[in-house]
């Protein structure tokens, strides 16, 4: 009886050393290289390497796509991209939540930082348009903000085309006497505004926070309506009932991390540590800074940020 009950046991032994050198090898992650993208702002830039350097200290290894900031997400859906790291929610979460709710991307993670993304302007434009920052006072004064591109409408400088923030649907819900102008990138509209404050000139701009602008310039976000979801999709919703988008963005959007929809399964360990990672506002900023104030290239800007955060980053990896 004694024997049976030792081979028993060794058998059992045997069959449970067996099963988790299996459930081991099949969680190993794949040799092929996680696709990161890369956009067109700095802060997002900067981050993308700091995520591959993190991933890369898993066994995984990197690959950085150039990619459009909407189109990503169809991307991820095709399995072309890995994972976004940089969700805005008032740029990106429709496209966003269109594609969880499709299945095909995964909510994976949502960071500390709370963002907003706004037309804003420099404190000194509120001596030359009193009652800022609400957008009727704004509307009011629009002809101070005329240039000759857009006279006798003011003049809003918004981000990159393909950022996507829907400013000139909002110029008709809300019937602004403004035309939207894009810039061609970010360091576009810094270098607008650093003429425009050095001549105390009106401007009224594009600008997020978090976002190393904030600590070099005093400024206020415009007051739109108050944002709802409906205003994007409901025209009947919001101060004009024949449009939408007659609202401001969100006021405390949040920053998450998306993954296509295989990632969990064929990079486990990589995955697990992404689920981890947590941004705050002054890591966004800083990470601009980094490389739009101290002139870094993306991955010396990712190297100085990781040596300054090392026992952050050693807790996610463990």
């Amino acid at each position: 009886m004694q024997l049976r009950k030792t081979s028993a046991a060794l058998g059992a032994a045997a069959l449970l050393s067996f099963t988790v050198a299996s459930s081991t090898a099949s969680a190993a992650d794949s040799s092929d290289p996680i696709k990161i993208p890369i956009h067109n702002w700095s802060s997002q830039i900067v981050g993308a390497h700091i995520v591959g350097k993190i991933l890369e200290r898993t066994g995984a290894s990197a690959e950085y796509v150039p990619a459009d900031s909407q189109v990503v997400y169809t991307s991820m859906c095709e399995g072309d991209v890995d994972l976004v790291h940089e969700v805005w929610q008032g740029a990106f979460g429709v496209a966003f939540e269109k594609v969880v709710d499709e299945g095909c991307v995964v909510d994976t993670a949502t960071h500390d930082a709370k963002t907003r993304e706004e037309w804003w302007y420099p404190s000194y434009v509120e001596e030359l348009c009193p009652g800022l920052p609400d957008w009727q006072a704004l509307n009011a004064c629009a002809d101070k903000f005329a240039t000759a591109e857009t006279q006798p409408n003011g003049r809003f400088l918004a981000g990159p085309v393909d950022w996507l923030k829907h400013d000139a649907e909002r110029v008709a819900g809300l019937k602004m006497n403004f035309e939207v102008v894009n810039a061609g990138s970010a360091a576009a509209l810094w270098a607008e505004l650093e003429s425009a404050s050095k001549r105390k000139a009106p401007i009224v701009l594009f600008n997020w926070t978090p976002n190393f602008i904030e600590a070099i310039y005093d400024g206020k976000f415009i007051e739109f309506p108050e944002y709802d979801p409906k205003c994007k999709e409901d025209a009947s919703w919001g101060v004009n009932p024949e449009t939408t988008y007659d609202c401001g963005n969100p006021k405390d959007g949040y920053l998450k991390i998306g993954t296509w929809k295989g990632m969990a399964d064929k990079w486990p360990k990589a995955y697990g540590v992404l689920q981890k990672i947590n941004f705050s506002n002054l890591d966004i900023a800083v990470m601009a800074k980094l490389a739009d104030v101290d002139g870094m290239e993306p991955e010396e800007a990712a190297d100085k940020w990781l040596a300054d955060n090392a026992e952050r980053v050693d807790s996610w990896l463990n």
